[in-house]
């Protein structure tokens, strides 16, 4: 039974990120109304206008330098620019995510994703890109907390983890090197910060999930909650009234 209970909330927490961030890009389209891209170029395809990205929390220089808006620095998690662009993000997920739930559990994961996030977005900031999204920064974090998982943990399983990460890893930076547009400065960070509180909030063979992480864990998806309300109020204010 307790295994099916961790089954359900696996997949339960997986569900409820691609639904938000499916959920934000209609939105986004919805705001971006004639202004939409439509485009047979895949990697542009349906993709929301600037404005809309502005107003919904897109991060950089220009967000937080001319508007002061540090919030976006957890808003741009939830954005994309185009169909393909949350597609991707959204495989890439359902690919990484059960790996760190299983390992580490369900509110690690969360703060995990959520401070990866972050932390990669501002060291894009502090590099100088002027307008950023996505959820590759924090999908990246997870990928470094199974990185640090598997090297740490060893073993025939751990050194398989660890490959297969590895392997994510470097077509990562393959992926950034050959496609225009690309944040890597977003993905270094956020693996880095994976890497980082793997270490610090440790796996369930060393350490379990105790009250601490819920805690922290339902402050970031509060936080994250309250400031995707405010940005979608906002940005629908903005453009319809």
């Amino acid at each position: 039974m307790s295994r099916r209970i961790k089954s359900m909330n696996m997949d339960s927490i997986v569900k409820y990120i691609i639904y938000v961030n499916s959920g934000i890009f209609i939105a986004s389209l919805i705001i971006s109304g004639r202004h939409m891209g439509f485009s047979l170029n895949p990697f542009t395809a349906l993709s929301p206008s600037t404005n809309s990205l502005i107003f919904l929390g897109a991060t950089g220089t220009i967000p937080i330098n001319q508007y002061h808006e540090w919030w976006s620095l957890i808003a741009a998690n939830w954005l994309h620019g185009s169909l393909m662009h949350i597609v991707f993000n959204m495989i890439a997920l359902v690919e990484t995510a059960p790996l760190v739930i299983s390992e580490y559990g369900v509110h690690r994961m969360f703060i995990i994703y959520t401070l990866s996030g972050i932390f990669g977005f501002y060291l894009s900031y502090i590099a100088g890109v002027m307008v950023t999204i996505g959820a590759s920064a924090a999908i990246c974090g997870l990928i470094g907390a199974a990185l640090f998982f598997g090297r740490s943990r060893g073993g025939t399983f751990g050194r398989a983890v660890f490959k297969q990460t590895s392997v994510w890893v470097i077509s990562i930076f393959i992926f950034g090197l050959l496609i225009p547009n690309i944040n890597n400065y977003g993905h270094g960070g956020g693996l880095a910060a994976g890497i980082f509180f793997g270490w610090l909030l440790g796996y369930n063979e060393k350490k379990r999930e105790n009250n601490l992480h819920k805690i922290i864990s339902f402050a970031c998806a509060l936080l994250t909650g309250l400031i995707l309300i405010w940005a979608l109020i906002s940005a629908f204010s903005l453009s319809f009234f």
